[in-house]
């Protein structure tokens, strides 16, 4: 008896029409991205449903295919609730078999709890209401369904030493959180490195890094700064980013060690000290 078919998300729905009407063309992605003024790197993945086309893009893409605003319109049904420079980032989240990340100053996304969260939020808005931070925190907290599954994606978290010194939303919020990073590597399903103030300059000083790996499709590497983002998926750019987080990982403590550190951080929190 065959395996029903896991179901395809609207993006998937999105990309495969576009392979389809492509194909009808007589178009290869090289020549196709030419048109479209991107690389066939970035078509095969508008393709796959890993990312979606710019609104500029999406009119070039009914220029080049002749498709009268069909992919343009389309695109409008497919807004996100994250903001624009990170949304496509968590669409590859959900789809990635592996992540590695670099966190400068904050923990990452997927691994905040609501009040780490809520107090992030809180901090970079001066005027907000309880119900928009409700709703914010509760869009980021879900990203962490992604460890729901016992294997995949396999997750690397390399942390600056930084982000277990800043006190975010007081004491024991900073206690809780850290001790649930802890927790999380413990029970196997998060790789913990820390990279100690004692190392000085690292390779990843500068920015935090996310690297993304999938099973039938190149890798990409994502950097982040205020209110912007960076998703490459040039192959020089992903490979350099991927050179420096294993530099960056070569200066860090163990698992072992970088657990005892989280721990002890966590403790000094929770007592008020530091």
């Amino acid at each position: 008896m065959a395996k029903p078919r896991t179901p395809r998300t609207q993006r998937e729905k999105y990309g495969e029409e576009l392979r389809l009407r492509r194909a009808a063309a007589d178009l290869t992605q090289e020549e196709l991205g030419n048109q479209v003024v991107c690389s066939p790197t970035l078509i095969s993945h508008f393709e796959a449903g890993r990312r979606l086309p710019k609104p500029d893009d999406a009119q070039r893409i009914d220029r080049a295919l002749g498709t009268d605003g069909f992919f343009v319109r389309w695109l409008e049904d497919l807004e996100s609730k994250y903001t624009d420079h990170f949304a496509v980032v968590a669409e590859l989240e959900q789809q990635a078999t592996l992540i590695q990340q670099f966190a400068l100053s904050l923990v990452p996304g997927v691994f905040q709890t609501d009040d780490y969260a809520r107090a992030l939020f809180r901090a970079y808005r001066p005027n907000h209401t309880a119900e928009e931070l409700d709703r914010d925190v509760v869009i980021r907290t879900k990203r962490a369904r992604i460890l729901d599954g016992p294997l995949k994606p396999v997750v690397w978290t390399l942390l600056d030493e930084s982000v277990l010194r800043r006190r975010v939303g007081g004491s024991q919020v900073m206690a809780e959180q850290l001790h649930k990073i802890a927790d999380v590597a413990e029970a196997g399903r998060l790789r913990l490195h820390v990279l100690p103030f004692g190392v000085g300059a690292h390779s990843l000083l500068q920015s935090l890094l996310t690297l993304m790996s999938f099973e039938d499709s190149a890798p990409v590497a994502y950097v982040e700064g205020f209110l912007t983002g960076n998703l490459m998926d040039d192959p020089t750019l992903v490979a350099a980013s991927r050179t420096a987080y294993a530099l960056a990982l070569s200066d860090a403590l163990s698992q072992q060690e970088s657990l005892a550190l989280v721990r002890a951080a966590a403790k000094e929190h929770d007592h008020g000290q530091q």
